[in-house]
């Protein structure tokens, strides 16, 4: 993945979004050549020349002031994810403001024992360690029972993005599967920002990109989000319905690792489906197996 592309791509979807209404610009009416803001409207939202926003758009952020994209997010309406996603950009340009440009530390292939041992202290909660690419690396007992279907369609390392688009009990695991798969495509789209040079994610992405066209339609809209907290919504093979509220928290001393857990909100069905799945999981290495 190249990041110039990537640049130029991310900045002329942004822009082609915004109409002249939204942005507060009149519009004279007529036929207009591009969907949304032209760039001499983008350029005068930002406050800087035609000729310096077509070059930012041609995917040159090389040396670009950190006042300069904080005008350019204003003016796009970026939000924080996307924002985000322009500073990682701009660090990958090889300038930008100084936080941006910070080297990225590898992320490491395994979690530390000490991780591991706080995932098994969680036996109420399921919870796995994920990377950037969506590898899940370690999982406590009760998470590998919630996500059963997702172990079980993978090899030694699952990917949470190969099963989504790749493996069809995805829809049965997940309600409302479009919506979290389209999240999956921008949680990876941010992900390349980050570290584009990944080539086990080019492979992923490579490969996700020919199998499914759902997939590379969503991955050619560049979108990018965050996924910190939140509601979702299983269908568990075993015990049924569960709605489930997640925190996705980073582990600070490993760098693109991130722990997310999963609870059920007390007295409600959730919550009586996964006690029974942690009492089967306490019970015994094998879980029963669906009727």
């Amino acid at each position: 993945m190249d990041p110039r592309s990537e640049t130029r791509d991310f900045l002329t979807t942004r822009r082609n979004r915004i109409t002249p209404e939204q942005a507060g610009l009149p519009d004279y009416g007529g036929t207009r050549r591009v969907p949304g803001l032209r760039r001499e409207e983008a350029a005068l939202l930002a406050g800087v020349s035609v000729d310096y926003y077509t070059k930012l758009e041609r995917g040159n952020l090389s040396g670009v002031s950190e006042s300069v994209l904080e005008a350019l997010a204003r003016a796009l309406r970026l939000d924080e994810a996307e924002r985000e996603h322009l500073y990682d950009l701009a660090r990958q340009a090889g300038g930008g403001p100084a936080r941006a440009a910070r080297a990225r530390r590898r992320t490491p292939r395994h979690v530390r024992p000490a991780v591991q041992q706080l995932l098994d202290a969680m036996t109420g909660a399921p919870a796995y360690v994920r990377n950037g690419r969506l590898d899940v690396l370690a999982a406590n007992a009760l998470g590998r029972a919630m996500f059963a279907p997702v172990f079980e369609s993978a090899g030694s390392t699952p990917n949470l993005a190969r099963f989504i688009f790749l493996d069809p009990a995805s829809r049965d695991f997940y309600r409302g599967w479009e919506q979290l798969a389209e999240d999956v495509v921008a949680l990876l789209r941010g992900e390349a920002g980050r570290d584009p040079y990944d080539r086990h994610l080019t492979g992923l992405v490579g490969e996700l990109s020919t199998r499914s066209d759902q997939f590379r339609t969503w991955w050619a809209a560049h979108n990018v989000r965050q996924h910190r907290t939140g509601v979702k919504h299983f269908h568990h093979p075993l015990v049924g319905d569960l709605t489930l509220a997640y925190e996705s928290m980073e582990l600070t001393a490993d760098p693109g690792l991130r722990l997310n857990a999963y609870s059920a909100e007390p007295g409600t069905p959730g919550h009586d489906a996964l006690d029974l799945l942690a009492s089967w999981t306490a019970a015994g290495p094998a879980l029963p197996r669906p009727a």
